[in-house]
């Protein structure tokens, strides 16, 4: 049976979604997208730090912008809980500062700090591919969000490729910049690749997207990763859909959904 493109529903889902306001290695997705964020991607020091602006969205605002499984299409489905590979894979180290760091946030799924408010958040299985696709909706500063895309956006640089210690064992590490669809204020993807390093011919190799968008005074981060093929249209349609969604569910201001 043929495997349907998350695109090919992304088209009805964003004309469903426009209702709303009437009631080192380098993937390549659609399009070009312009990287956007500071040039500096350290988080703002020294002084005190404002606390972060009272949330916009109601909780069942929210719960409205989240994606689900209708939106991507067959394949894919509730979770089931976290995958297997979470805690084998991504509960790792490394001696880099800058490296580690992006395997805790990848790990802990905390990309903007405890400063950030997690608005709501799912997660979707896909059976025939192996994959997970997790999906959040936080509050959280816009400058401090767009020095954290711009941290994002160092990192092939930074990080492009590295040996990390997991539970598994030995992984080599690259990270690329993925392309992204030209949606909300400011946004950056990257494209992570972990192997298992064996004398064996079966250490495993996890794919992982991790995509991040600013949308006002809101973000949205996706991470899509699995053992065997991730779909890259699956997490441009979620990136895609989710920032429309979340900006029309946001022109209603804090009305009740």
């Amino acid at each position: 049976m043929p495997r349907p493109s998350a695109r090919a529903v992304i088209a009805p889902a964003l004309f469903a979604g426009a209702l709303l306001t009437v009631s080192a290695c380098s993937v390549s997705w659609p399009q070009r997208a312009a990287t956007a964020g500071p040039a500096s991607p350290a988080a703002p020091s020294g002084g005190t730090r404002a606390p972060a602006a009272a949330p916009t969205l109601t909780e069942g605002q929210a719960r409205a912008a989240l994606i689900t499984e209708a939106d991507l299409g067959e394949p894919w489905t509730p979770t089931e809980g976290f995958a297997t590979w979470r805690d084998t894979m991504l509960k790792a180290t490394t001696d880099s500062a800058e490296c580690r760091r992006l395997l805790d946030v990848l790990y802990a799924e905390d990309l903007f700090g405890p400063d950030a408010r997690t608005r709501a958040s799912t997660a979707l299985d896909d059976p025939w591919d192996e994959a997970q696709l997790r999906y959040r909706i936080v509050a959280h500063r816009p400058e401090d969000v767009d020095a954290t895309l711009a941290w994002l956006g160092t990192l092939p640089d930074a990080c492009g490729q590295f040996t990390a210690t997991a539970r598994g064992g030995h992984l080599e590490v690259e990270v690329g910049k993925a392309e992204m669809p030209q949606v909300g204020e400011a946004r950056q993807g990257l494209r992570i690749v972990l192997r298992g390093v064996s004398e064996a011919d079966d250490a495993p190799t996890l794919t992982l997207h991790l995509a991040a968008v600013r949308v006002g005074d809101d973000a949205i981060t996706v991470t899509n990763g699995g053992l065997a093929e991730v779909p890259a249209d699956a997490t441009w349609a979620a990136v895609e859909l989710g920032a429309h969604r979340l900006a029309e569910v946001r022109k209603q201001g804090r009305q009740d959904v």
